[in-house]
């Protein structure tokens, strides 16, 4: 597959290269029962400039591991907020190069639509790659929210003025919620079916939980 795009940018130029391509994310793809669902994370370890991309691959609807796989790699762009798949992809994209075969689907540790400038880590991947990607996040990056019901399955829309973002996420009862957002190839609704799905018991999508385990083992960091 070609590249989508040079890596080699400022700051400056990522934000307006942002703004280029989110106009480039649909929500059509055709997409039947996954029969594996991955998760990404990176992890750092600051003291040697070093970013650890970790994917997990897990076989749905029995959500055990089938395949996992690592990249280490120099840190590649500054920590600056809203350009955060500008210092994660090229890790994660050199870990997802190791596997046997591309997931049908990525649940990504980050945003998708529900970023400022609705191009978030999720539609980025979503796009270079071409699947369905779907954003779920800890923390909220922009937007505004009520909190949803205390039990585990509750929602609650993630808005900016009449804009829907994304939808707040219960997926443990009485734990706090997660952030999830269209990230590329799948509507709003299904992201949150999916993401439900994949979150049978922690407050994470087992799919990121793993990857998240395989990369703070190999930083040394939980």
């Amino acid at each position: 597959m070609k590249p989508l795009h040079s890596w080699d940018l400022t700051p400056k130029e990522a934000v307006q290269l942002q703004k280029r391509l989110r106009s480039r994310i649909h929500t059509g793809l055709r997409l039947p029962d996954p029969a594996t669902i991955a998760g990404v994370d990176v992890g750092y370890d600051r003291a040697l400039g070093l970013s650890v991309a970790s994917v997990a691959v897990l076989a749905y609807p029995s959500l055990d591991l089938v395949e996992s796989a690592l990249a280490t790699t120099p840190t590649p762009f500054p920590y600056v907020p809203g350009l955060l798949s500008f210092r994660e992809l090229p890790p994660i994209l050199e870990a997802l190069d190791q596997l046997s075969a591309t997931p049908d689907m990525i649940l990504v540790d980050g945003h998708g639509r529900a970023h400022p400038r609705r191009f978030g880590i999720a539609c980025h991947l979503g796009l270079w790659l071409q699947i369905p990607t779907i954003g779920v996040a800890k923390t909220r990056l922009c937007g505004k929210y009520e909190e949803p019901g205390l039990t585990k399955g509750s929602l609650a829309p993630l808005v900016d003025g009449t804009e829907l973002l994304g939808v707040v996420v219960r997926t443990r009862t009485r734990v706090r919620p997660v952030f999830v957002s269209v990230g590329y190839g799948i509507p709003l609704e299904a992201c949150v079916t999916w993401t439900l799905a994949a979150t049978p018991r922690y407050r994470l999508p087992e799919p990121i939980r793993h990857a998240h385990n395989l990369a703070a083992r190999q930083t040394g960091k939980r």
